[in-house]
């Protein structure tokens, strides 16, 4: 389906969020009859502005629907969605339309397209700046924030696509210039059933694609990839092999994109180049640059991009340091392979965790990073869970509750951690876990992290006398 053949159609679109909104407004200005409807008839009102009717409510599709746009959080089995595909009315996401728009364009935009479990935001935001430094109209869009639909509507010459898991389910023709799978750990579970259709959804990214790129340090990355055709280019945090990117010292190295690859390495960036630090990082910067330089970026470009990327708040941000102890927010860090990432960026952490581990293992993180552990402070509602992983693989190290009455608990966790930490250590808030059991949002629980480390300072310097 495509704006011409759009015009004059009934859509009905499921979600009244921002995609929702920017997928109403795309519709109508391509000549459809739009319906909207959400649960939440408070944030339906707010598109009143749309020219859209809007329905709350619905489960199922009025008569005369053609086709169903969900927004990517509604699950398969919501049954609106089911009531339309038993109806016989084909059900896509935001994604699936603004792909089949951009193929009829005079010009279509270049999709480069990233996924996997963590790291997919910073890696399309070092991507869009490797390409910007490359002179390229481009623009990060998808889960990182722009609905991807208002970035092919826009007119953008390259996208770097930032694509979920539930984002990938509701596609089926999308096929990329070059996708990358970056990672892939337990997450999600609860909306996709198990690990193998959460790892098929991911690995739909390399359908069709011309550049297939994959993490050699993953096995999951490297299993889909392996399931595709199409010119494969690896990563890894060691000496590249032919067709890969890589590290040898402290330089980042492309044996891929290379004349006589046999022969041939050029330089892309430094360590140093690299922001922010940490071996998870650095694979994310290699997985940016093998996506630029599929779409002829410069080596020049690569450096420049990485060196002016700013990262995103809430991924491993250091917030203060006082008394020789550095406090770190990761509240990002939603799921526990992330929280793996971040711990092992420092050698001796006094870690601040819990929330909603979402049917998650946290068994492997606790036994790989153990030994980095000053102590753990424990909140939210799974924190019994990651308590009993401490005491079967962490006997050793001190572990404190936040009791859940108390009426600060980030302040008290800080308070707890800091009593822990000694000149030298690290106190990361890098939860494994997600946030909504206790706040708005990982933002909002890492503005708390941040607000109660500054607090705490501030009242040991009234303390000393300072002013």
């Amino acid at each position: 389906m495509t704006s011409r053949d759009l015009t004059g159609r009934s859509v009905l679109v499921a979600g009244a969020g921002v995609t929702g909104r920017s997928v109403a407004v795309a519709l109508k200005g391509m000549g459809a009859t739009v319906t909207v409807t959400d649960a939440n008839a408070e944030r339906l009102a707010e598109l009143a502005d749309t020219g859209a009717e809007l329905v709350p409510g619905l489960t199922e599709p009025p008569a005369g629907i053609d086709l169903v746009v969900t927004s990517p959080g509604w699950r398969p089995s919501s049954p609106l969605l089911v009531a339309a595909a038993a109806a016989g009315v084909e059900v896509i996401g935001e994604v699936e339309l603004a792909w089949r728009i951009a193929q009829r364009l005079p010009k279509p935009p270049v999709w480069l397209a990233v996924t996997g479990t963590n790291g997919k935001t910073t890696t399309v935001g070092m991507l869009e700046s490797i390409l910007r430094a490359h002179g390229a109209n481009a623009v990060a869009c998808g889960n990182v924030g722009l609905p991807v639909i208002d970035a092919v509507l826009a007119g953008h010459e390259v996208l770097a696509v930032e694509l979920s898991s539930f984002q990938l389910h509701w596609q089926s023709s999308l096929r990329v210039h070059a996708g990358v799978v970056l990672n892939l750990a337990e997450d999600h579970l609860d909306w996709h059933g198990s690990l193998e259709h959460y790892a098929h959804a991911k690995g739909a990214v390399y359908a069709g694609a011309k550049f297939v790129v994959r993490n050699t340090g993953d096995d999951w990355s490297t299993r889909l990839a392996a399931e595709h055709d199409g010119t494969h280019v690896g990563f890894r945090l060691d000496t590249p092999r032919i067709g890969e990117l890589g590290v040898v010292e402290d330089l980042l190295i492309d044996r891929a994109f290379v004349g006589d690859p046999a022969n041939n390495a050029v330089e892309l960036a430094t360590l140093a180049d690299v922001r922010p630090a940490g071996p998870h990082n650095v694979a994310n910067a290699l997985a940016a640059a093998a996506l630029a330089r599929a779409y002829g970026v410069s080596t020049d470009a690569v450096r420049a991009g990485l060196r002016a990327f700013v990262p995103g708040a809430h991924r491993a941000v250091p917030v203060a340091e006082s008394a020789g102890i550095a406090y770190v927010n990761d509240s990002k860090a939603t799921n526990p392979h992330a929280a793996s990432g971040s711990l092992r960026s420092f050698p001796s952490v006094v870690w601040i965790a819990g929330g909603q581990l979402k049917g998650a293992s946290v068994d492997d993180l606790v036994s790989e990073v153990a030994g980095r552990l000053r102590g753990v402070v424990l909140l939210g509602v799974d924190a019994e869970v990651i308590s009993g992983s401490l005491a079967r693989h962490a006997p050793d190290v001190r572990v404190e509750r936040v009791a859940p009455g108390d009426d600060e608990p980030m302040i008290a966790a800080v308070r707890a951690a800091r009593a822990m930490a000694r000149s030298g250590d690290v106190v990361l808030l890098a939860p494994a876990a997600a946030s909504l059991d206790m706040y708005r949002s990982y933002a909002h629980r890492g503005d708390a992290f941040a607000e109660a480390v500054h607090r705490l300072i501030q009242e040991d310097d009234g303390d000393t006398g300072a002013s």
